[in-house]
């Protein structure tokens, strides 16, 4: 590759370090054409980037972004998956297929422009749906203000009681 090629390369993934919610780092070796097809067909239906990349032009390319931290990383084979939208979606997706097909190696992430590893990365992935998170949040949220409800409403309840035991004891002197 050129020089001014080299650099063209360098801004381009400089570029998609800065706008990417999460980077996944992987290494590819022992993955058939197929495989990879599949692969990145898998990430494309969820509006992710895979790409192969040189190490040294990542290691330009993140160095603004992470520093040398990426550089335990970019040894041998690299693929790095962006990811704009849901950072967890592509986590979820290439620990699935590394479950299935052995020879994907998942490497670590950049993640919020912090580094994480691979553990951290499958950790990640074990996260529950979006959706499911916010109806958790909701949850925990309204159990105080039922409790407050269920407190304030107390009393009331009891004085209706009270009423009502009071209206049946006159309904059977009455009688």
């Amino acid at each position: 590759m050129a020089r001014p090629e080299k650099e063209a390369e360098v801004l381009e993934l400089k570029n998609k370090f800065s706008q990417a919610q999460a980077v996944i780092i992987t290494d590819y070796r022992g993955l058939t054409v197929a495989e990879i097809t599949e692969l990145r067909k898998r990430l494309r239906e969820a509006n992710l980037e895979y790409r192969v990349a040189k190490n040294t032009l990542t290691r330009l390319a993140a160095s603004e972004l992470v520093g040398d931290a990426l550089d335990p990383y970019l040894t041998g084979p690299t693929a790095l998956a962006f990811a704009y939208e849901d950072p967890v979606a592509p986590a979820k997706i290439l620990t699935e297929f590394a479950k299935s097909f052995k020879a994907l190696k998942i490497k670590g992430a950049v993640l919020d422009n912090k580094v994480i590893d691979a553990d951290a990365v499958k950790a990640l992935a074990e996260l529950p749906p979006y959706e499911v998170l916010i109806a958790q949040l909701l949850g925990v949220l309204q159990g105080p203000i039922r409790g407050l409800v269920t407190v304030l409403s107390g009393p009331q309840r009891n004085l209706v009681y009270a009423l009502d035991s009071i209206r049946k004891e006159k309904e059977k002197v009455a009688s």
